[in-house]
């Protein structure tokens, strides 16, 4: 049964030759001594045709129904003009069935195994090796699977070693929670599956490699969301002896061949801009912007201080701020009732309403349009036109950036104002923080993890006395189209700077050295400067398939609830594993 070649492959470069072709019943159509059957493969659809001329293989087309494995020995023909499909790769030729063979039988299936199909998500999902194979699925992993093949292949021509390392670990407290794995040979204690392969790609920088590469499988027990799973898959990269510039140079260099490998993009990194992660903030309200908007928030602050809207004035003078977007051509788009569901949106993140005014010819117009009585100068510092939408926050500066910056991107996909002159977004965020306050938490935390170096000049707000919390780190976040993409820094190389920094974090020397004592007794031994990214895989794919769910690019993924509805993961398992392991697990009511 050896194939000549993928159905989806056949085209007229075949016609006159005998061809040998297996894969699924798309469609059937039964015209009596006539039948045409879509047979599909990964590559695409080829239709077959079975007719009286060979009587035994259209006995075997009657018996085949939709998603049966076949196989069939026929000639290439080219189709009557009349029949030409110019949808498909093959659509001028079919296959003039000489034998035919049921290779599998099949149910009839829950959905239709085709493209935009009507289906409860659960059941693709329940069903995933069905939703596998609609050409969208294969053409999203296909996406993922190139998008490894040029990763391994840039790492390999630029001397980077691909390492493994653990995935049963040590947990070390460095942000999200641990997904642990009991011992049953060391009862009552736990393995930890890895968050990222941070302080083993640290330590093989310690051991000497220089440049270590790998694709890796990372862990976190964290609530899920569009772009984001409990397991998901991240190029690791770690290099020495190399400056942040130097590092984020070299991504680039990949970021530009991955793009023309596998969308066939020509990047022109040079037009990568660079941001701080204060400017980020200020002009679109998030440390990943989405930079296809052209629209940006104003600071109206200053200007609102002695506001007659009572609103803005005491949110100034309380030590907040108030700033605006202008939505291009919004006014005529937004009814007061379209307002009214962003606003009971916007609750989520703390806002208390949503102001908003309409520019005209006139001035303004909108429920506080009183309060503006001479707007022009107001207009102006939000950067608005007549026809614009103004919408603004008030009040902490967390909240009204959290706010502005979904009002953004939501209100640019309403009115279709995302630049697809620019498809491809990318954009370096750099000079974070070096913590910031978590309120699950309820203390300060790493804002990357706890071993990033601080800029050379902020390294004595980690002294005794000193506010830490003052510090830049060196980091960097690459984004694209407003999603994070990968996040970064050089290292901590010396154990000093690092159990100041672990100290600022509210460890003790005690605490510092049971959680991470291989690590700080490696750094006793000569570590060299170090730094390094991890990307992000899933997310890439998403974007670079065009899709909105990481769901969408990852085989055998976890729902919304973090199950897996195929296999039912996670389940309860008998009495006999936890007496093994040493565990007691209450019943459930």
């Amino acid at each position: 049964m050896k194939r000549t070649t993928y159905a989806g492959l056949i085209d007229e470069s075949y016609l006159g030759q005998s061809v040998t072709l297996a894969g699924w019943v798309q469609k059937r159509r039964n015209f009596g001594d006539l039948i045409f059957i879509d047979l599909r493969d990964r590559e695409g659809i080829v239709q077959l045709t079975f007719n009286a001329t060979n009587a035994e293989s259209l006995k075997v087309a009657d018996e085949m129904r939709n998603e049966y494995v076949v196989s069939i020995t026929g000639e290439v023909v080219k189709r009557k003009e009349s029949q030409i499909n110019d949808k498909i790769k093959s659509g001028t030729v079919e296959i003039d069935v000489v034998s035919a063979k049921i290779l599998s039988q099949s149910k009839t299936p829950p959905f239709y195994i085709e493209d935009d199909v009507n289906a409860n998500e659960e059941l693709k999902l329940q069903y995933r090796y069905l939703d596998l194979r609609r050409p969208e699925m294969q053409k999203n992993l296909r996406i993922r699977s190139k998008i490894m093949s040029s990763a391994s292949h840039f790492m390999d021509n630029n001397d980077f070693i691909n390492v493994e390392t653990p995935i049963l670990a040590k947990s070390t407290p460095e942000g999200a929670r641990d997904y642990l794995v009991p011992s049953r040979i060391f009862p009552g204690s736990f393995y930890a599956l890895p968050q990222s392969p941070q302080l083993f790609k640290q330590l093989l920088m310690g051991a000497g490699f220089d440049r270590y590469f790998q694709i890796a499988r990372a862990f976190r027990d964290e609530d899920l969301r569009g772009d984001r799973q409990p397991e998901f898959t991240q190029m690791d990269v770690e290099m020495s002896f190399m400056s942040a510039d130097e590092i984020r140079a070299l991504v680039n260099e990949w970021v530009k061949a991955m793009m023309k490998d596998v969308v066939a993009f020509d990047l022109d990194t040079k037009k990568i801009p660079t941001l701080t992660w204060q400017e980020s903030m200020d002009r679109f309200g998030t440390d990943k912007p989405d930079l296809r908007i052209a629209y940006e928030i104003h600071d109206l602050s200053d200007l609102m201080k002695q506001s007659e809207f009572g609103v803005f004035s005491k949110a100034v003078q309380d030590g907040g701020v108030v700033k605006a977007i202008a939505i291009p051509g919004g006014a005529a788009h937004y009814s007061r009732k379209d307002i009214d569901k962003l606003a009971q949106y916007i609750e989520r993140f703390g806002a208390k309403g949503l102001a908003w005014l309409k520019v005209t010819e006139e001035g303004v117009s909108g429920p506080i349009a009183k309060f503006f009585p001479e707007p022009s100068q107001l207009v102006k510092a939000a950067g608005a036109h007549v026809g614009d939408l103004l919408l603004f926050g008030a009040g902490r500066n967390d909240v009204v950036s959290a706010t502005l910056d979904y009002l953004r991107r939501q209100t640019a996909q309403d009115l279709n104002l995302v630049n697809q002159t620019n498809p491809w977004a990318f954009a370096w965020i750099v000079d974070w923080p070096l913590f910031e306050y978590s309120e699950d938490f309820d203390r300060w935390i790493a804002a990357h993890h706890p071993f990033t170096m601080p800029n050379e000049e902020d390294l004595h707000y980690l002294d005794e006395g000193e506010d830490p919390h003052q510090a830049h780190a060196q980091s960097y976040d690459l984004v694209l189209n407003g999603y994070e993409l990968g996040s970064g820094s050089i290292r901590i190389h010396s154990m000093a700077i690092q159990e100041k920094m672990l100290k600022a974090l509210g460890f003790t020397p005690e605490k510092a050295h049971e959680a991470f004592g291989f690590l700080l007794e490696g750094m006793s031994y000569g570590f060299p400067p170090m730094g390094g990214i991890a990307l992000g895989l899933d997310r890439l794919a998403m974007l670079l398939a065009g899709q909105e769910n990481i769901r969408e690019v990852i085989a055998f993924p976890k729902n919304s609830r973090a199950t897996e509805p195929m296999t039912e993961a996670p389940t309860r398992v008998d009495g006999k594993q936890l007496n093994d392991l040493g565990l007691f697990v209450p019943e459930s009511d």
